[in-house]
């Protein structure tokens, strides 16, 4: 994945779990990384681990809760790393609680980070991306040589969005519109040359768990790794142009949830 089309990414929460997984997948495949999250010092730590598979990594901080500020902040970011063909919305906030005592406050937070944050961040790169890839496309056709990448909308989901769990309604409310977000947007956006993935892992151990919106008591041992469920995200942002996964279920062989 060298020269001109040397792809690169863009990925929220990168400083750990899935996200940080993801960033050092990448890297070692040869995508240069654009890392986005509140934390500039954790950001910075796993762009040094990254750095020495020789990629270009970058750090952004963005708190990706001001929704209003989202959209244009992503948009300045894919700006000044040089356009992304592929985005990687990881960002998101777990919560357990049963509906009848979430309070306002908290469930408009959980939509916000879990389902509205994504839709600004894609729009924050959408535009880019669908000329970075009219600019590939005519540059290729001119040359004579074969259109070799096109844009990879990856999105975060749960086994939540498709299974509801009882004490954890807004949080699979917020995932199951990510679906549908997901499903929309592949539809509207074929046409331009970008693909769009919904991932759902079942339960992964990450830091999601030790949270205090979380409340949950589960055997961590035999969820899925960080790692594992990096693995499937390169998988489907490195498919051939000609093929997409729609929506990737993994589950921890192990049979939890």
């Amino acid at each position: 994945m060298s020269g001109e089309y040397k792809q690169r990414a863009l990925i929220t929460g990168a400083t750990s779990g899935i996200g940080k997984a993801t960033a050092l997948a990448f890297a070692k495949a040869g995508i240069d990384v654009a890392l986005v999250s509140r934390s500039t010092d954790k950001l910075m730590a796993v762009a040094e681990t990254v750095k020495h598979t020789e990629v270009d990594a970058k750090v952004y901080t963005v708190d990706l809760s001001n929704i209003g500020q989202v959209e244009a902040q992503i948009s300045s970011v894919a700006a000044d790393f040089g356009g992304i063909d592929i985005l990687v919305n990881n960002a998101g906030i777990g919560y357990t609680g049963a509906l009848c005592d979430t309070p306002l406050a908290d469930w408009q937070q959980v939509i916000d980070l879990n389902l509205t944050s994504v839709f600004q961040c894609i729009m924050g790169v959408l535009p880019g991306m669908r000329e970075r890839l009219s600019s590939r496309k005519a540059r290729a056709t001119s040359l004579k040589q074969d259109y070799p990448t096109g844009g990879t909308i990856i999105n975060i989901v749960s086994i939540a969005g498709k299974q509801a769990f009882a004490n954890w309604g807004a949080y699979c409310v917020s995932k199951a519109g990510l679906i549908a977000l997901s499903q929309t947007l592949a539809q509207e956006e074929r046409q331009h040359g970008i693909r769009v993935t919904a991932i759902c892992p079942g339960s992964v151990n990450t830091e999601l768990w030790d949270t205090p919106t979380v409340k949950a008591n589960f055997d961590r041992s035999h969820m899925l790794t960080p790692e594992i469920v990096a693995q499937s995200i390169l998988y489907t942002a490195l498919l051939p142009q000609q093929a997409v996964v729609d929506e990737l279920t993994i589950m921890s062989s192990a049979g939890v949830l």
